[in-house]
């Protein structure tokens, strides 16, 4: 409803909403608890004797697949680019409300890593 209609513009806020849920989907701690039943923990010791846990997907049925799907930042990718689209089509002011949150909040992420590489944070 209020998302530009210049499509570059548009096109510009969709990949960044894209890009923000996808990372959250994927990376972001506060999905942990949706990802971990599709993934085996396995703890092991390197070679300074710390503990370091790896997460493999589940090996069969739909836990495996969607295991298989949430370790691939692309595949997710498609997925939410898919939804995110759908809500933009459909007109309904909370889809657009909810794209331009994600294209602000991934504009303030590509920052907050940016000055942080140039600080060396």
């Amino acid at each position: 409803m209020f998302l530009p209609q210049n499509e570059f513009t548009l096109f510009l806020i969709l990949g960044l909403a894209s890009f923000r849920l996808t990372r959250l989907i994927v990376f972001d701690k506060i999905m942990e608890p949706l990802r971990r039943p599709f993934f085996n923990e396995i703890e092991e010791k390197n070679e300074a004797g710390d503990v370091e846990i790896y997460l493999l997907p589940k090996e069969r049925g739909l836990l495996g697949w969607g295991g298989q799907l949430l370790s691939c930042f692309w595949c997710v990718g498609v997925w939410v680019s898919l939804f995110l689209v759908f809500l933009y089509l459909n007109r309904w002011f909370l889809g657009d409300v909810l794209i331009l949150i994600l294209a602000v909040a991934a504009v303030g992420a590509i920052i907050e890593v940016t000055i942080s590489k140039i600080m060396g944070v």
